[in-house]
């Protein structure tokens, strides 16, 4: 099946793709990374200027894909999936300012104006902990600590909802390393030749640009799911599960077409690598969505 954008999807996309592309996102995120939140929230304003904070509530999904997709591709930093797409519709209303939610663990509670975390299936007002480290160094996430009870939303959507935004990121930033690799293996010159012309990076390269390919059309499929509960966690999980498999191709591609430098810290494509390492499990390990989208098929 094949799925196509509306004309006014195609020039959000493209806006919030320029307005990205010119924020120097690599720089917000490093400084994010080290603590230094003041870049990354100037663009968190910037972005809700635009309507991310609200388009859990007042868009469909399929914008919110639209929207994470670019978020990942860019690396944006900040609890995005938790502010624009789970607690939007878990407490039945658009965010104000960051907030977070634990899933176990709450990411960026530091610099979060709210945070919450769901216990026996409902939503509790909750005080942030000890700190934890990611692989992700852009992602601090932490212990936090329940207080009362808040929020009467629908809270099997909004983590239907965070889950498939997640995988919108994944697809991002999976686009992104493939977008890099591509132009490097036409720079990276060995025994007089480009590397991008021997096959055998070809074929690694292709073999990225297919699984990409397939997973898209999952994610808008799920994006459009209007049937029952079970239906929709089904198409959700098969996209996060796709787009972690693509993603994580796309990274270890980029990885070993790149040679050492790709290792290096200092290097961009290290962000969205190791992006890509921590939202492969993010919302739910690639394990976790194969036997919820079993379940689902045998409850059916």
């Amino acid at each position: 099946m094949r799925f196509e954008l509306t004309t006014d999807q195609q020039d959000f996309a493209a806006s919030l793709d320029a307005l990205l592309a010119a924020a120097d996102t690599v720089t917000a995120a490093r400084s994010w990374a080290e603590g230094d939140h003041a870049a990354g929230l100037r663009l968190w304003e910037r972005l809700a200027e635009q309507g991310l904070t609200m388009l859990a509530t007042e868009a469909s999904p399929v914008e919110v894909c639209v929207a994470f997709e670019a978020l990942g591709r860019h690396a944006v930093p900040g609890p995005w999936v938790e502010s624009a797409a789970y607690l939007p519709i878990a407490l039945g209303a658009e965010v104000e300012g960051v907030a977070t939610v634990a899933m176990p663990r709450a990411l960026d509670a530091d610099v979060a104006d709210a945070v919450y975390a769901v216990v026996d299936g409902t939503l509790h007002a909750a005080t942030a902990g000890t700190a934890h480290t990611s692989v992700d160094r852009t992602r601090h996430v932490f212990d936090v600590t329940p207080g009362e009870a808040v929020g009467h939303g629908d809270l099997d959507a909004a983590y239907d909802l965070a889950v498939l935004a997640t995988a919108a990121q994944l697809l991002g930033a999976g686009e992104r390393v493939l977008a890099d690799a591509v132009t490097y293996v036409k720079q990276r010159k060995q025994f007089g030749r480009e590397i991008g012309s021997y096959q055998a990076i070809k074929h690694k390269l292709a073999d990225v640009r297919i699984a990409l390919d397939f997973a898209r059309p999952l994610v808008h499929g799920a994006a459009l799911v209007t049937g029952s509960t079970g239906e929709r966690a089904r198409a959700v999980s098969a996209a996060k599960v796709a787009c972690a498999d693509a993603a994580y191709l796309a990274s270890r591609t980029g990885l070993q077409v790149h040679g050492a430098i790709g290792y290096t810290q200092e290097f961009d494509l290290s962000v969205w690598i190791t992006k890509i390492r921590a939202l492969v499990t993010a919302w739910g390990t690639p394990a976790d969505h194969r036997a919820r989208i079993l379940q689902t098929l045998r409850s059916a």
